[in-house]
């Protein structure tokens, strides 16, 4: 099934498992999308602007006409009574580019020019009330569907009160128009260019590059993770980028310690098992010499063959804790009803501790006392702990040459939980060793431990879905505290039960 799931994956948008994905092209990459873009929306926002700039354009171009009637029409409204001659009308009215011309002051309009057959008028605009929504609408009109079509427009001369009026054709007006817009659309272009052009440089210089290459980094240190080389050298700028390469970095660091570490503990694990191998036949032929050695009669030999025979289990144990540690995982729980007194002694007559040495094991367990638990795992992780507690109180010479040496094993049940606590007199825990209290090789309170003791017994009982804790006490010596619960219990077998 694994295997069927890789390859799923390989066939669909992961990259190949055969080399690094190649990186995009600038154009067809994250710049390129961002020129083109940038390219549209300026474009947009020029047609946002074009309405209104042409618009302007059409009212100047109006008003431009009106105003070179006017001043011909002040000059032929001097020459009252008389009237322009039919040719002189015609130049007039050529150099204007209109069809009529008309002047309306002290409430009369006079018809200063016209053709001999003035035309129908289609539209008329009023220059001097337009608003700009209007102005557009009439712009977008002449546009699209202007050519051919007769306009009157008129508006006021200056300051004054005279009204001039001009009835002219829009083909030139269309014409302005369309030159314009064509003009508009050329220097958008360009614009549009040359901001996509800025943005891109702009934006492949601060971004696009920095992304490249975190990106060739983390492609390169995935190919080699071990390589200290492949490690991203991050620059000191305070950009978001710059933060990212430095985490970048940091993080390709702790990684390459986390690799060399578990690479260590493989090696190790594979040394202890090949050591481990030829140590037990070694020590099963030292175990068998040294039981030979208790039927001497030498006092000396007989008090040198049990500390002989304690030597020893010591490196079996030892070698065991470590290959159990270089396990995968520890098996899953077979959880059934223990006694926990009884589970407790059987802890007391492994530890076999000397009645000489002044240690002392107190077992305050009611006998009656259960719990839903590996016994085999169980006893492991009260072992572990107890033994840690023996060497410490070994090892500890106390102020008082009263004082007592003594481990408390002590158990209660609250509800569906069975706190067990594992208490002793002596130094108490090195704060080197709180700061690492669960971390293999590093939490060991004695010299030359190897700290796997407490990291096994953590993994047993998280195991069962239990806790365990160092406790802050007030006087000297340390406290474990463990918490077991019950399996949850499924209705229907308690309705079996009930």
């Amino acid at each position: 099934m694994d295997s069927e799931v890789h390859t799923s994956e390989r066939q669909g948008s992961w990259p190949d498992a055969t080399g690094p994905e190649p990186m995009p092209t600038l154009f067809r990459g994250l710049s390129g999308r961002l020129l083109w873009l940038t390219v549209i929306f300026v474009m947009l926002a020029e047609i946002l602007i074009f309405m209104p700039s042409i618009a302007s354009m059409r009212m100047n171009w109006l008003r431009d006409r009106l105003d070179t009637a006017a001043a011909a029409g002040i000059v032929i409204d001097g020459l009252q009574p008389a009237e322009l001659p039919r040719a002189v009308q015609n130049d007039t009215l050529l150099a204007t580019g209109t069809k009529v011309i008309a002047l309306r002051k002290d409430g009369t309009s006079r018809l200063l020019a016209a053709t001999e057959v003035p035309p129908e008028i289609d539209a008329q605009y009023d220059l001097a009330d337009t608003s700009l929504i209007t102005s557009m609408r009439d712009t977008l009109d002449t546009l699209v569907f202007g050519g051919g079509r007769v306009m009157r427009v008129f508006g006021p001369i200056g300051e004054s009160d005279m009204i001039i009026e001009l009835v002219m054709t829009d083909d030139a007006l269309r014409k302005d128009m369309l030159k314009y817009s064509k003009m508009m659309f050329i220097i958008s272009i360009l614009i549009s260019l040359m901001t996509a052009v800025l943005i891109f440089v702009a934006i492949n210089r601060m971004m696009i590059l920095p992304i490249r290459r975190l990106t060739h980094s983390m492609q390169l240190f995935s190919e080699q993770p071990d390589d200290p080389s492949r490690v991203f050298t991050a620059d000191r700028s305070r950009g978001e980028l710059a933060v990212a390469g430095r985490h970048l970095a940091a993080m390709q660091v702790e990684l390459q310690r986390t690799l060399k570490q578990q690479k260590n503990l493989a090696d190790l694990g594979l040394a202890v098992s090949k050591i481990n191998h030829d140590m037990r036949n070694i020590l099963a032929s030292a175990q068998l010499m040294s039981d030979r050695l208790t039927d001497v009669e030498d006092p000396m030999v007989r008090s040198f063959a049990p500390k002989l025979l304690r030597t020893i289990d010591r490196a079996v144990g030892y070698t065991n804790e470590v290959l159990a540690y270089g396990q995968a995982s520890e098996a899953a729980p077979r959880r059934r009803r223990i006694n926990l007194s009884v589970l407790t002694q059987e802890v007391k007559d492994m530890l076999a501790i000397d009645p000489d040495s002044g240690v002392e094991f107190a077992d305050q367990i009611s006998t009656d006392l259960e719990v839903d638990g590996d016994g085999e795992q169980i006893f492991r992780v009260i072992h572990n702990l107890c033994r840690n507690a023996v060497q410490a109180l070994l090892a500890y010479d106390p102020d008082d040459p009263q004082a007592s040496r003594r481990i408390t094993v002590s158990a209660h049940r609250l509800g569906s939980v069975v706190s067990i606590t594992i208490d002793d007199t002596g130094p108490g825990m090195p704060r080197k060793a709180r700061e690492n209290l669960f971390s293999a090789f590093r939490g060991s309170a004695r010299s030359g431990g190897t700290g796997l003791g407490l990291v096994i017994a953590r993994e047993l009982v998280l195991a069962h879905g239990g806790t365990i804790a160092l406790v802050e006490k007030p006087g000297p010596g340390t406290q474990f505290r463990i918490e077991i619960p019950d399996r949850p219990v499924a209705l229907d077998d308690y309705r079996v039960r009930a």
